[in-house]
């Protein structure tokens, strides 16, 4: 395990009994709360936790807020938040960022898109003007897409110089399915983006339940190597993370691939990224 407490670029929370969840499945359609995440996490010295908002109704982006602030007063540690926005709405996004970045915490937006029948669903014209509007509002955007998907990220990249954005989940490549091209050259190539970090998050999830550690690390590799410890930040997707993989293990994972890093590359990785994107 890590010599030095982490930060978590990647949770999620959420209570059924407050909030609409349209995707929610089992084992996830139940509330999993600062309390429970706390006993997965149990042993692991974590300093700072990010949460990124988890799909609720869209009508409900400011209420998810409201309420990720009352769970930092029961858990400190949530030091950032990222939330939903309409960004497919172009200008008309504006109000939505502006409240958004007046909110304590806010540092990030997420617009989901990876669920898009459209593989260029990201780079029409009223989403690119959505996501050029961040930079107006200093916020972030994560990234959340599948593997074909990417080669449009890689020009929605291009097209917003100005925005920093993080890739969660390493663009959840198709593990299951053994693919590793055109994936692995097109993480590349978004990774010449300067503008562009990695979350090393979802790998797990991605390979489904029968993962091995030989299964995982090829992707993994490649996404270090692409973007190196400097643009590679821990995310624990947690409880998402849960049908794949215990929080711990997770985290003994990761510090096992990275554990010929040098110390500060490795806290790099499990700290200093994170808090230097979201502005910790």
């Amino acid at each position: 395990m890590p010599s030095f407490p982490i930060v978590d670029s990647h949770l999620h929370l959420w209570d059924p009994r407050r909030l609409d969840y349209p995707w929610h499945f089992p084992p996830l359609d139940r509330a999993f709360l600062p309390a429970d995440f706390r006993a997965a996490s149990a042993g692991i010295a974590i300093e700072a936790l990010v949460f990124l908002e988890c799909d609720a109704a869209p009508d409900q982006a400011f209420d998810e807020a409201q309420l990720v602030l009352d769970w930092a007063k029961e858990e400190p540690r949530i030091a950032a938040m990222v939330c939903n926005a309409p960004l497919q709405n172009g200008d008309a996004a504006r109000a939505d960022l502006e409240r958004l970045a007046a909110t304590e915490k806010v540092r990030g937006v997420r617009r989901i898109y990876q669920d898009e029948p459209d593989p260029a669903f990201c780079l029409r014209p009223d989403f690119v003007t959505g996501v050029r509007a961040l930079a107006d509002y200093g916020l972030s955007f994560d990234l959340c897409l599948k593997h074909p998907q990417l080669q449009a990220t890689i020009a929605l990249a291009d097209a917003c110089p100005n925005v920093p954005m993080v890739l969660d989940h390493i663009a959840k490549p198709g593990i299951k399915a053994g693919l590793i091209q055109p994936w692995a050259d097109q993480m590349r190539d978004l990774a010449r983006r300067k503008n562009v970090v990695c979350k090393l998050s979802g790998v797990a999830t991605e390979a489904g339940a029968d993962w091995t550690p030989e299964t995982l690390r090829p992707y993994m590799d490649v996404a270090l190597e692409a973007f190196g410890p400097a643009r590679i930040m821990f995310g624990g997707d947690w409880p998402v993370s849960t049908l794949a993989i215990t929080y711990p293990a997770w985290v003994a994972l990761v510090d096992d691939l990275i554990r010929d890093l040098s110390q500060t590359e490795q806290r790099q990785i499990f700290r200093d990224t994170a808090r230097t994107f979201y502005r910790l």
